[in-house]
């Protein structure tokens, strides 16, 4: 990959990454586009480990939530010893439950070699694009019914989890899967928005984690000095390009809702499908 590639290709991370749109089908759009070569351990690898890079960006937007113990009194309604116990720092208990699934499921993927696959089908991109911009035309109308007074507990932030195994197929967006699932379970929008930047945090550590792990076990041939910067550089643009996007979006979703970020699926998959199905080369790059 060259610097240009990697600058561009992570900025779209950067700016889709906590948008419904699937940043990681949009990289691999990027990727083909750019004629990056596919089927790369490297290139898998670096299509994950930049994201960690935006998702630090949560760490520094709230950064007084993300580490902040919670020194109120136990709520007289809580029964659980344990519960009680761990009130303090219950935030990341319910960050530990909602990541268990995709835990499961992310390492089943993996281990068997759908994840690789799915991530060389820009076809299995643009058709999730689609199917996913046609349900969230509608699904505002379908769940936009939560309440300010419903919070984030253990059953809701596992259903959560659940519905973020779903981003286990490009195309079809974390973000969207586990706003969609906050909102399925009573969130308002931005709750929901919240506490998806959060999952996303112990999500793609694991994510990068694994893939650098599958990098080590490699010859090494890719630990080369422009590999090693190609990563720096993707996971600092990122990161400061997710940190601006950020706060734009919790605000555009709970104005608007999911419908523009539909149509605007919509139209690039159709774009992608109707270019595979002419025969076009998506690279623009010789």
């Amino acid at each position: 990959m060259t610097l240009l590639q990697t600058i561009i290709i992570s900025i779209v991370e950067g700016l889709t990454e906590f948008l419904p749109v699937s940043s990681t089908g949009h990289m691999i759009i990027t990727q083909n586009l750019m004629g990056v070569q596919q089927g790369d351990a490297f290139v898998h690898a670096f299509t994950f480990i930049i994201q960690f890079g935006a998702i630090l960006s949560v760490v520094c937007l709230y950064w007084r939530r993300f580490f902040h113990i919670d020194h109120t009194p136990v709520p007289a309604d809580c029964k659980s010893p344990f519960l009680r116990m761990i009130h303090p720092v219950r935030f990341y208990w319910l960050l530990f439950v909602g990541v268990l699934p995709a835990v499961v499921i992310g390492m089943a993927a993996k281990k068997s070699g759908l994840l690789d696959w799915l991530l060389d089908s820009v076809w299995v991109v643009a058709v999730m694009l689609v199917v996913g911009g046609v349900f969230m035309l509608f699904c505002d109308r379908i769940f936009n019914k939560g309440k300010e007074e419903n919070r984030v507990n253990e059953k809701r932030a596992f259903n959560i989890g659940l519905f973020q195994c779903l981003s286990v197929i490009p195309g079809t967006s974390r973000s969207m899967a586990t706003i969609v699932g906050g909102m399925a379970n009573g969130l308002t929008r931005r709750r929901a928005a919240e506490f998806s930047f959060f999952l996303a945090v112990p999500t793609m550590a694991g994510a990068t984690l694994l893939d650098l792990l599958d990098l080590l076990k490699e010859d090494g041939s890719w630990a080369t000095a422009h590999n090693l910067t190609m990563l720096a550089v993707g996971c600092i643009v990122s990161f400061v390009v997710a940190l601006l996007a950020m706060k734009w979006f919790v605000n555009f979703l709970a104005k608007y809702g999911f419908r523009w970020f539909g149509w605007y699926r919509i139209i690039v998959g159709v774009a992608i499908l109707v270019m595979l199905l002419s025969g076009m080369s998506l690279n623009m790059v010789d």
